[in-house]
């Protein structure tokens, strides 16, 4: 299914409305129910502000989609950081220039590829500057499609790097935050066996969600934030735990039991 949207506001700044990406999660829920899409193969692709929708959508929405494809757009203040779990591909026109579009496309593609060579296991990327073309690329930028084919979304991704932006998210991957959010929060979290490390975050209190496809929720888990534990026990699986994940209609994003820690 291939849907063109058409967004609700007639502004200037519209990927930095507060309404879209509740908007999106329902387009998407609603495809799913009545078209039958699979959640796992949910792609996202924009051209020239289209492209800036992906720049900043995909980084905060990434648990909903198996890959983006950006063509064309600038992605303002946005950081990259929230892509370690989304396949992410650029493809700009070497000619375009206009608001620093090439220049950008190429400092990005040097961010993530630093980003990857840190952590080899995310940030899969593919990043392509098309000699001679400007803004428009004769559609030489479609073979991003094949490329993003490739990919299922990534569920219950083992290391979360969850990075806030202008619009505020309250759920990442298996990841909530149930109180304050600082301006520009960032969060890591990795899972090894029964042990979940919170390695960095900027937020006081955060919850983690937990189902057997990542856990063994009949045996102990440990959380530990910065080495130090903060909990250590079993946990029981709830009605409310998976009442209260099903909040965007995805049954692959529904958990069973929660733990909720402090700093």
């Amino acid at each position: 299914v291939y849907v063109a949207s058409r967004v609700p506001p007639n502004t200037w700044n519209l990927w930095h409305e507060g309404h879209i990406d509740r908007c999106f999660d329902r387009v998407i829920e609603d495809f799913v129910v009545f078209a039958d899409v699979d959640h796992d193969r949910v792609y996202l692709m924009g051209y020239s502000a289209g492209g800036d929708g992906v720049y900043q959508l995909a980084p905060r929405m990434a648990d909903r989609f198996a890959a983006a494809a950006m063509m064309a757009g600038h992605p303002n203040e946005t950081s990259p950081l929230g892509l370690r779990n989304l396949p992410f591909t650029i493809h700009m026109g070497e000619k375009d220039g206009a608001y620093n579009r090439n220049k950008t496309a190429e400092t990005w593609k040097e961010l993530l590829a630093d980003l990857a060579t840190k952590d080899p296991k995310g940030y899969k990327h593919f990043v392509k500057i098309h000699a001679g073309k400007a803004h428009w690329m004769d559609r030489q930028d479609a073979e991003a499609l094949p490329w993003m084919k490739e990919f299922t979304r990534q569920k219950y991704p083992e290391r979360i790097v969850w990075k806030q932006d202008d619009i505020i998210g309250r759920r990442f991957y298996w990841l909530a935050a149930p109180g304050d959010i600082p301006d520009r929060a960032l969060t890591v979290v990795s899972r090894e066996g029964q042990t979940i490390k919170i390695q960095q975050s900027d937020l006081k209190e955060l919850s983690i969600l937990l189902r057997d496809d990542l856990v063994d929720c009949d045996r102990e888990i440990k959380v530990l934030w910065n080495d130090q534990e903060v909990f250590k026990g079993n946990v029981t699986r709830t009605i409310a735990a998976i009442d209260q994940s099903l909040e965007r209609g995805d049954p692959k994003g529904a958990y069973f039991a929660k733990i909720t820690v402090k700093n």
